[in-house]
C-alpha cells in the first residue's frame, strides 16, 4: 500500500472553496460527489441492483452522501470504518408561501432552521439557495450568490436599551428579511424568480427547499492570516476533510483490511429523524446491501457490524478569550492545537475508553496532535451524530472534530491549521 498524501495549507485553502461553493446540503453533496468521482468513484442508484465489484461507490439521497470504497479481494465479512458527519447548518428556511411583505417592503417568509444565532443574520448581505423540484419530477440545483436579501435590525435610536437590556428579537416577527419594494405583494413572484434565474420555464417548478446564506466568501484572518473565518464550518468543515481523507484511502492501495466509508446526513441540527438523517435507515441499508452484493449473508454482515468502527467528526467549542467562566476549567481546547476528542459520559457523545485508544491510535500515526473535550458541569451538553450512530447500529463511534468559535453563527471561526490537521487524522483512522 502507498503512503497516502499529506494535507497541508493547500487543503485549508481548498476549504474555502468549498464552503463558498456549498451554500446549502444539496450543494455539498453534489460538490462532495464531483471530487469523488474525479478520484474514480461512481454512483449506485438505490433502485438499481447492485454488483460487489471492487472500487468506490456513492449514494447521493437529497442533501446526504454515503461513499466507500472496496478493495480487491474485500470478504463480504470485511469491516468498515466510517468517517460520519453532517451536510446541513442552522439557517433560515423559506416557507411554503415565501411571498410577503409590508408598509412597501417586499419580503420573503422565512422558518428558522436549527438553533441559529439569530443576531447573526441581522444587516448581512444574503443570498437565496437551494433545490428546485419540477414537474416532470425532476430537481434543479439553484444558487442566488449575491445580495438579494437582508434582515435589517432596529435603529439603536428607536431601542435605546439594546445595548443595556440585550438584543431580543421574536423569531416571527423580526426574522423576515426584505428583498424588493412594492404594495403588490403576489404570490408566485420569488419562485418565478429563481425559475428564471436557474433556466426553468415558467410554472415548472411544483416544490422547492430553499435556504438564505451570507455571500461574504470565506477568508483568512489576523496578523498573520492564522485564522479562518467563514459560514457553514459546523458541519462541512468534517464533510470537506472526510471527503478528501476517503479519496486518499482510496489511492492508497488495494490491500486495506477494512472498507473506508464516508456519510454525511441532513437535518442533525434539528434531531437526525428522516430518511437522510443519521437517525434514518440510509447508512445500515448501504452497508448491508455492499456486504449482500458481495455475496454474503446476514451472519457476514453481523460479523463485519461487529468490527466496524466510525468517527463521528463535528465541530466543538473552543476555549472563548471572554467567556472563559463557560468551560470546563481543566479542558480548554484552544485552536490551531489538533482536533479534539469529544467526551460526555451521559452518552451525549459516544467516545468510550476503547474509542479514544483508537483516535489516538489514528492521531499517532499521522503525526497530529489531538485535545480532550468535556463540557463544563454547570453546561448542558449538546450532542451529534455519534449516539445515534452507536445506538442505531451497534457500531462502536466515536466523537471528534475541530475546536471553533462563534458556533452556529452566519460565520464561524477556526485555526487555519486544524482543517489539514483534522483531514491527516482522519486518512490515518481510514488507513490504518
Amino acid at each position: 500500500m502507498s503512503e497516502p498524501p499529506r494535507f497541508d495549507r493547500g487543503h485549508t485553502d481548498d476549504l474555502m472553496t468549498f464552503l463558498a461553493a456549498s451554500p446549502t446540503p444539496y450543494h455539498a453533496v453534489a460538490n462532495a460527489a464531483e471530487r469523488l468521482e474525479k478520484a474514480g468513484f461512481r454512483q449506485v442508484v438505490e433502485t438499481d441492483a447492485w454488483d460487489g465489484t471492487a472500487g468506490g461507490r456513492y449514494v447521493l439521497r437529497g442533501g446526504a452522501i454515503v461513499a466507500w470504497y472496496a478493495p480487491e479481494g474485500a470478504a463480504p465479512h470485511t469491516p468498515f470504518r466510517i468517517v460520519g458527519a453532517h451536510t446541513d447548518s442552522p439557517n433560515l428556511r423559506v416557507k411554503p408561501r415565501p411571498d410577503s411583505g409590508t408598509q412597501g417592503w417586499r419580503q420573503v417568509a422565512v422558518e428558522i432552521y436549527g438553533g441559529p444565532l439569530l443576531n447573526s443574520w441581522l444587516d448581512r448581505d444574503l443570498g437565496l439557495a437551494g433545490r428546485l423540484s419540477l414537474r416532470d419530477g425532476s430537481t434543479r440545483l439553484v444558487n442566488v450568490d449575491r445580495p438579494l436579501l437582508r434582515v435589517p435590525q432596529l435603529a439603536v435610536h428607536l431601542d435605546r436599551s439594546v445595548n443595556a437590556d440585550g438584543l431580543k428579537l421574536d423569531k416571527q416577527r423580526h426574522m423576515q428579511p426584505v428583498w424588493g419594494l412594492g404594495e403588490d405583494v403576489r404570490d408566485g413572484d420569488l419562485i418565478a424568480f429563481l425559475e428564471d434565474t436557474a433556466g426553468v420555464p415558467s410554472g415548472e417548478v411544483t416544490g422547492w427547499d430553499l435556504m438564505v446564506h451570507s455571500v461574504e466568501p470565506p477568508a483568512y484572518l489576523g496578523r498573520d492570516e492564522e485564522l479562518l473565518a467563514g459560514p457553514r464550518m459546523d458541519n462541512l468543515l468534517s464533510v470537506h476533510a472526510g471527503t478528501a481523507a476517503l479519496t486518499a484511502s482510496a489511492a492508497a492501495g488495494a490491500d486495506l483490511p477494512h472498507i473506508p466509508v464516508l456519510a454525511a446526513f441532513d437535518h442533525e441540527e434539528n434531531g437526525s429523524q428522516s430518511d437522510t438523517g443519521a437517525d434514518g435507515p440510509l447508512l445500515g441499508g448501504v452497508l448491508e446491501r455492499s456486504v449482500f452484493a458481495r455475496g454474503g449473508s446476514y451472519e457476514d454482515r453481523a460479523r463485519a457490524f461487529a468490527g466496524t468502527v466510525c468517527l463521528s467528526s463535528d465541530t466543538g467549542h473552543a476555549v472563548h478569550p471572554n467567556y472563559a467562566e463557560r468551560h470546563d476549567p481543566t479542558h480548554h481546547p484552544r485552536v490551531d492545537s489538533g482536533p479534539i476528542l469529544k467526551v460526555n459520559v451521559n452518552n451525549r457523545y459516544a467516545t468510550d475508553g476503547s474509542g479514544r485508544s483508537v483516535f489516538a491510535a489514528a492521531c499517532e500515526e499521522a503525526g497530529v496532535p489531538f485535545q480532550s473535550f468535556v463540557s463544563n458541569n454547570s453546561m448542558p451538553c449538546g450532542t451529534t451524530i455519534g449516539p445515534i450512530t452507536a445506538a442505531r447500529h451497534g457500531i462502536r463511534t466515536v466523537d471528534i472534530g475541530v475546536a471553533i468559535l462563534s458556533m452556529h453563527s452566519a460565520r464561524e471561526l477556526c485555526g487555519a491549521k486544524d482543517p489539514f490537521l483534522l483531514a491527516n487524522a482522519l486518512t490515518a483512522f481510514l488507513n490504518s
